[in-house]
Parts: C-alpha cells; sequence; structure tokens
C-alpha cells in the first residue's frame, strides 16, 4: 500500500478521516508509524495528498487530511477482456488498475467455462477491493468502471461499434498477420482472449465490428502475463 486510498464513507469531516479494517493492519504492520507521524493518502475520484496521524488506536486511526495534488492522467484505452479464470481474475483487476485503466469490458467466449462468472470476485464489493488494491499501489485515486457483458454476440453487433468510435481498436490473437504496434498517439480499444485465445469465428466477429487483429510474436501468453505486456507496448507510461 503506497498511498492509503480513503473513501467517502472515511471522512467525519471534511479534513478528518478514519481508516479501519484493512488499511489499518497494513498501517500497522508494515508501516508502523506513530502519531504525528505523515502518510501518503487519496480520496477515491480526487485527489491525493498526505495525511497526519492524530491518534493510533487498536481499532481506528484517526488522520487530518490534506490533498493537494491530481491523480496521474488515466491511459486512454478501453480494455475488453474476457473472463479470466478466477484464480487470476484478481491479479489481472489489479493490474488494469495499477496501470491506469478506466474502462474495462469483462465479455464472454466460447472458450470462458460458464462457471467463470459464478465467482465471488464480481460482486461489487469484490471488484471494488482488488481495484483498490491496484490503485494504491500504483498511487492514483480514479477508480476504473468494470462492465459485465455474459453475452458475445449481442455485445459485439450491438454496442461495440459505438464503443470504438474515435480509437484505435485492436484485437491480439496469435496469427494475425500485423505485430501490435507500439505507443499510440491517440485513444485506443484492446481486445484479449481468455486461455486458449477467441476462436476463429469470434476474431472474425471483432474484426467485422472494426477491431484490428494483432500479434505478439511465436509465443503464447497467459491472460495475467498479456495484459500489462500489451498494454506497455501500446502506451508508453513514463513519458
Amino acid at each position: 500500500m503506497n498511498q492509503a486510498l480513503l473513501f467517502e464513507e472515511d471522512f467525519i469531516s471534511a479534513d478528518r478521516a478514519l481508516l479501519r479494517g484493512r488499511r489499518l493492519e497494513h498501517l500497522k504492520s508494515i508501516i508502523k508509524p506513530s502519531a504525528g507521524d505523515w502518510i501518503p493518502v487519496g480520496r477515491v475520484d480526487g485527489l491525493m495528498g498526505q495525511a497526519r496521524i492524530i491518534q493510533l488506536t487498536d481499532s481506528e486511526a484517526e488522520l487530518q487530511v490534506t490533498l493537494d495534488h491530481p491523480a496521474p492522467p488515466a491511459l486512454p484505452l478501453t480494455l475488453i477482456l474476457a473472463m479470466p479464470r478466477p484464480k487470476m481474475f484478481r491479479r489481472v483487476l489489479q493490474t488494469c488498475a495499477s496501470l491506469g485503466v478506466k474502462d474495462i469490458w469483462l465479455i464472454n467466449s466460447y472458450k470462458v467455462e460458464k462457471s467463470f462468472w459464478q465467482t465471488p470476485w464480481l460482486s461489487d464489493d469484490n471488484l471494488r477491493e482488488n481495484l483498490t488494491l491496484g490503485l494504491e499501489q500504483a498511487k492514483d485515486t480514479v477508480m476504473p468502471k468494470v462492465h459485465i457483458r455474459k453475452l458475445f454476440k449481442p455485445f459485439v453487433e450491438d454496442e461495440l461499434p459505438a464503443l470504438l468510435t474515435g480509437k484505435r481498436a485492436l484485437v491480439a490473437h496469435p496469427g494475425r498477420a500485423q505485430p501490435c504496434p507500439t505507443h499510440l498517439e491517440e485513444p485506443g480499444a484492446l481486445c484479449i482472449g481468455p486461455e486458449g485465445g477467441f476462436t476463429d469465428y469470434e476474431v472474425g466477429k471483432l474484426e467485422d465490428a472494426g477491431c484490428q487483429g494483432v500479434h505478439l510474436g511465436p509465443r503464447i501468453l497467459r491472460v495475467e502475463t498479456a495484459v500489462p505486456v500489451l498494454i506497455s507496448r501500446l502506451f508508453d507510461a513514463c513519458r
């Protein structure tokens, strides 16, 4: 936790907040501050800054908060991701949040098992928790939006074309003719398939909707590896 992320319910006044639960335990066991020390904080969907610890007890930390600078800029990317295996879904979410992806669409695919959609990690509370962990890691405050679409064809035919308007749209799939581009200077949309990839039919539908098929070379990567590799290739976050 490189920055404690504060939610509306944490504030007890305009410049005072209380930390409890996981964030408090991290504060006490890892950072180990004392009353009077300063820690980095940010307000969800708001500014970042510092907080002075007014009081630290076993159940809560009272903070005096000063917020004075904005979060880092978001990536101009819409990520369209076939629902990953639950065991890696949490890591993928955290990675996306850490990299600055703010618009995430989880979609179905032939190779996505029906049981994946039953995972408790898709609950609102668990989505928020894992996105929060990614934001805290990267020192960001803007919460990504996650959209869930469990039917592939209606999404691709009815929603995707409008979603791609004004964007460089790509579908990453082994065997396509073009390599994935680098250093995009325009908004992008990126489609990534499940373990085993999209089917040829699905790639065709995505291309019909406006996506260009691209590849990452001859190696087949796991979803949790492909996501950061593709995003870092498309956007130079260090500029």
